[in-house]
């Protein structure tokens, strides 16, 4: 991280608590350096939170309830960013409703890391276009060509 990305994650805390977001846990910067920001966690957090509405590049979960699917998906994707969702469920077919339903370039369901090599990293809306990584991110460097060839010439 760099000063401006710890900066912005004290920002987006503070606003979340100013807004009626509860720190459960975290919440300013490690002792370990300037450059480091506690794990923490945030319950209760208004939609109209920055946290909610931003991307975040740190190590905050932002937590708030939901009565219905249909309303935690809006909630969801009303923003004009869409890297990544995290979804956790047992239920399959909850899995698979919600995987469709959400905006995003990339949905994890029942874990943390999803990237890696041979995956297709990128985001819709605001957070990018095209892939990095996997024959995907290839597709970047090449041009298409398309040959029609009358053989009985």
């Amino acid at each position: 991280m760099h000063e401006r990305a710890v900066a912005k994650v004290e920002e987006q805390v503070e606003d979340a608590l100013r807004r009626g977001a509860r720190l459960a846990l975290g919440g300013r910067r490690h002792p370990a350096g300037p450059l480091f920001f506690e794990p923490t966690l945030l319950t209760d957090v208004p939609d109209e939170a920055r946290i909610m509405r931003e991307e975040t590049f740190g190590p905050i979960a932002a937590v708030t309830a939901f009565d219905r699917e249909d309303e935690v998906v809006a909630r969801a994707n009303d923003t004009e960013y869409g890297l990544v969702a995290y979804v956790v469920t047992e239920n399959g077919a909850r899995q698979l409703r919600l995987a469709r339903a959400l905006e995003y370039g990339m949905v994890a369901i029942n874990r943390v890391r999803i990237t890696g090599g041979p995956i297709p990293f990128g985001g819709w809306k605001q957070s990018g276009l095209g892939r990095e990584g996997s024959r995907h991110g290839m597709e970047a460097f090449t041009e298409l060509k398309y040959l029609c060839i009358d053989t009985a010439a």
